[in-house]
Order: C-alpha cells, then sequence, then structure tokens
C-alpha cells in the first residue's frame, strides 16, 4: 500500500474514533486545563447527570479560575512505567559475539530510558509504536525509539501489525501545516513530505522542499520515497497494547489505556479538590463591623478597617447596642468528609487501572520487606506480569531487527541468528539485610553450595565472574583444595565432563 493521496482528509475517517479517544485520554495524561476543557465543550454531563467539572465555561479574564486539577492520571501512567522498567530488563543471545554488541547497542542507545518512557505513554494511550531506524551521519548503530499512538497510523492482519504509518507536523513559518510520513513496509520504508491545512493532507512535495527532512532525499531509491532495509521478512516497526481487549471498541486491534472508564472518576476527584479549597477560601477570618467603625479615606477614597489599631477614639454608638458590634465570621473547614471522598476515589480509580492501592501510597506506610510488599501490591504485580506478556515479542522482535540491519548497513559483522531473549527485571527490589540474612539461613543450613549462593546476590553476573568468586571465597575461608604439585588451589572441573565412574570393589 503506497502512501496517501494528495489532499486526502486527516487524519483518515477509519481512525476517526481511535484518535478521538486518545484525545481524551492525552488531555488527562498532560494535565492540560485548556484540553480538558477542549474535549468536554460537546460532552458536558457525566453518567449521573450532573456537568463536568472540566464542561463549565471558563472564567472571563478578570475572574480567578478557582477549579483545581490533581494528576491522577499522570500519576497512574508512570507507576505502570516503573512496575515494568524501573529495573532495565536484560536481554542475552547464546553467540557471545552477538552477545556483546547487542550489550553495546542497547546501553549506548539508552534502551532502558527509551522503554520506560514508552510504558508511560502506552498506558496513557492504549499502545506504543517500537520503531528502528538508523542515521549514519549521527552515530554508527541502529537505534530504538518510540512512537507515540496518536501519531501512527497502523495495519493489522489477524491482530498482526503488518505495515504502520507514521507521521508528524514540521515547522511552519506561514498558515500552511507540513506533514512527513513515514511508512513501514516488509523490507522498505518510505518517505513522503506534504503541505496542506488542518483537515487536509495537501499536496505531495519533494523531501527537499523542507529543511527538517531535506537530508533524507540521500538515502532514497532510484523510486524517490523508499529507503530499502534489507529485511524482506521482517518490519522495522512493532506495535505493544497495553492492555487487551478493548472494551469500548471490541475486536480492534489496538489496546485499551489504563483510564479507560474512569474519565468521570478523574473529574469528580478535581470537583472533590476544588470544594475542598473553596472551603479554605471561605473559611479564612472575616471581621463584620458597623459603618461607623470605618475610617473615611476621603472623598472617592471609600472607607477602611484596622483591624491592628490598639486605640480607638470614643465612637458614636447607641446606648442600647450590647457588646461592641464587632463579629468574628469564620466558617468550618470539612476536611474529613473531603479527605475520605478523594480517598475513595482515588481508590476506585487505581483498582480500574488493575492496580493496588498501596501502590499510589494508600494504606500502611510501615517499613516491610519486599516480599510483604509484593503480598500488598499482589493486584499490581498480576498487571505488572500481564503487561510485561505483551510486551516481551515486540521488544525480542525489534532486537532481532537491530542486530540484523547493525550487520546488513555495514556497521558491525556480527553473525545474527535467534531472536534475543527478554527477562524482566524484579518490580520490588530486595533490601540488602534481608539478603544477607536468608543467605546465612540458606548457609547455616547446608542447604546450597557456595556457587548457589553468589548466583542469588549477583543475578546479573556471568559464570565466569561467579567462579572467580567462588574461588575468592574459598580461598579466604580455607576451604580450597591445593593443587598437590604447585601448592595452588586446584582448578574445578569443567562442567560439560562427566563424573568418572567409581572403580569396581576387588573380587
Amino acid at each position: 500500500m503506497p502512501l496517501p493521496e494528495s489532499n486526502a482528509p486527516w487524519p483518515p475517517a477509519q481512525f476517526a474514533a481511535e484518535y478521538a479517544a486518545m484525545r481524551v485520554d492525552d488531555a488527562w495524561y498532560a494535565g492540560d486545563r485548556r484540553r480538558l476543557t477542549e474535549v468536554y465543550a460537546r460532552d458536558r454531563l457525566r453518567a449521573d447527570g450532573r456537568r463536568r467539572l472540566w464542561a463549565r465555561r471558563p472564567p472571563d479574564a478578570w475572574q480567578r479560575d478557582t477549579r483545581l486539577h490533581i494528576p491522577l492520571a499522570a500519576d497512574i501512567a508512570g507507576t505502570s512505567a516503573a512496575l515494568l522498567f524501573s529495573e532495565p530488563p536484560t536481554f542475552t543471545v547464546e553467540d557471545p559475539a552477538a552477545q556483546a554488541r547487542l550489550d553495546e547497542l542497547t546501553e549506548a542507545g539508552g534502551v532502558a530510558n527509551t522503554l520506560l518512557e514508552a510504558a508511560e505513554v502506552a498506558a496513557a494511550l492504549g499502545g506504543v509504536f517500537l520503531r528502528v531506524t538508523w542515521d549514519a551521519g549521527l552515530t554508527a548503530r541502529p537505534l530504538l525509539t518510540a512512537v507515540h499512538a496518536d501519531a501512527a497510523l497502523p495495519q493489522f492482519r489477524f491482530g498482526q501489525l503488518v505495515a504502520v504509518t507514521f507521521w508528524h507536523e514540521l515547522t511552519s513559518g506561514t498558515g500552511a501545516v507540513w506533514r512527513h510520513l513515514e511508512r513501514h513496509e516488509p523490507g522498505v520504508i518510505l518517505h513522503g513530505l506534504y503541505q496542506g491545512d488542518r483537515d487536509r493532507l495537501g499536496t505531495r512535495v519533494p523531501l527537499t522542499e523542507h529543511p527538517e527532512v531535506a537530508g533524507l532525499a540521500d538515502s532514497l531509491s532510484e523510486q524517490g520515497d523508499a529507503v530499502e532495509t534489507g529485511l524482506p521478512d521482517a518490519l522495522t516497526a512493532a506495535y505493544v497494547p497495553n492492555m487487551r481487549p478493548n472494551r469500548q471498541r471490541r475486536g480492534s486491534a489496538l489496546g485499551r489505556s489504563d483510564y479507560q472508564g474512569a474519565h468521570d472518576l478523574f473529574d469528580a476527584l478535581d470537583t472533590t479538590w476544588s470544594s475542598w479549597l473553596r472551603d479554605i477560601r471561605l473559611a479564612r477570618a472575616r471581621l463584620i463591623v458597623p459603618d461607623g467603625y470605618l475610617r473615611s479615606n476621603g472623598p472617592g477614597q471609600g472607607a477602611s478597617f484596622d483591624a491592628d489599631r490598639e486605640i480607638w477614639q470614643t465612637l458614636n454608638i447607641p446606648p442600647t447596642e450590647t457588646g461592641n458590634g464587632i463579629t468574628l465570621s469564620q466558617f468550618a473547614i470539612r476536611v474529613a468528609e473531603h479527605a475520605q471522598t478523594a480517598e475513595a476515589i482515588v481508590r476506585q480509580a487505581v483498582q480500574s487501572a488493575g492496580y493496588s492501592s498501596q501502590s499510589f501510597g494508600l494504606g500502611d506506610a510501615t517499613a516491610v520487606t519486599a516480599t510483604e510488599v509484593v503480598a500488598r501490591e499482589r493486584r499490581s504485580m498480576i498487571t505488572r506480569d500481564v503487561k510485561a506478556r505483551y510486551w516481551a515479542p515486540a521488544l525480542a522482535d525489534m532486537l532481532h531487527v537491530m542486530l540484523r540491519l547493525d550487520r546488513g548497513l555495514g556497521f558491525s559483522t556480527v553473525p545474527v541468528d535467534a531472536r534475543p531473549h527478554v527477562q524482566f527485571g524484579d518490580a520490588v527490589s530486595e533490601d540488602p539485610q534481608t539478603t544477607a540474612q536468608t543467605l546465612a539461613l540458606i548457609a547455616q543450613a547446608e542447604a546450597a553450595s557456595t556457587d548457589t549462593r553468589v548466583r542469588v546476590l549477583h543475578p546479573d553476573w556471568s559464570d565466569e565472574q561467579v567462579q572467580a568468586e567462588v574461588d575468592r571465597i574459598r580461598e579466604e575461608n580455607g576451604t580450597a583444595v591445593p593443587d598437590p604439585i604447585t601448592g595452588a588451589p586446584a582448578a574445578p572441573p569443567p562442567a560439560d565432563e562427566p563424573d568418572a565412574p567409581e572403580a569396581p570393589f576387588p573380587a
């Protein structure tokens, strides 16, 4: 399928519903008051029939906007990303040379940080795209980048991504809208530059017409719009759904956002906090005094009352007046009611997103071990494991594409055969004291070897590092068996050689 024709509607009509839903999710994720007001300009009522807080007409320029936004949606997306990639995953292949190059690509390219960004956006918009690209003038290696779901037009077949068109708007000094389209198909990447307006793609023009993409023209093929990848059986992009199925659009291959069904709860939380702050504003102490207590500031200047004045002259007060005529007005602040309501709304919103309330600071704040944390946040851990299963295949495919492109583009000569294996890190790291106590009990019970205990303490070490540490421990403890000739500690037998059979007993 080629790039779109000139003057086509933009975005295409078949993606209108998905883009509309993403605009709402994006407004809550960004926490932008203007965007929230725009998306609810036509959808003013909540499911309970009450008007939404952000559907109200913005105040005039001379009025204060007393509405308050609580960034719970952003917190949910950030927590989702932290649960998945706070500990970077490990990528392994069998070939040592390929492993060394893979480590170089992931570390130098900051893949761990890219995954954190991608996971947060996926939680907010329902999914994210991973894209492999390269720029020989920038660096001699392929790059893994994240593309947001509201900047992509995917094409699925049986739930599998077969092609995708990425787009973004370029800077413009006029009223025209410049768009760069980048379509990924197996073996090829198509590029196109269009000049149009907000609703129309406009006329397709050469890439050299805009300085931001003019450099791509040098790498295009003779057809004028294609870059050959040399991988006819692989796509240089992958889609990672946040969760499936999409409850609002069943049958869609796109994932669902963590916010799906929780927009009214976000609005109710903002309403609760805005009411709480209104109570605080109204509860400020005020003095109500008779007109005679006011001091004239001169003709046309009004009158004022000095609450800090210590000496007053005789006032003309009627003899029947009791007291001094000053009334203190101070309303009560409904702290408990607002706090309980806000906490209940937060609990329900995070539960609908698939997380435990403890992941958001609700509950007992005492120090606990990692095992107790996992027990308390079991719902969050289950959601993390489910999301990880969506991430693993797409991430392994893109790492494999990076290694193949790395060799095909001449950046390295490392052979690549199998897809890398992705191992996700622990969501909750065990504290050193708990780990040390566990290993001490295991050693006391003689339930594990020194090699096993070292691997438990350093799960990221290679076999060579583990063996070297075991040898040092045995030397320090005096348990190493010396070589009978040289006196040096005896080398352990190779792991792949079977033990020698025992000699038979003499007859």
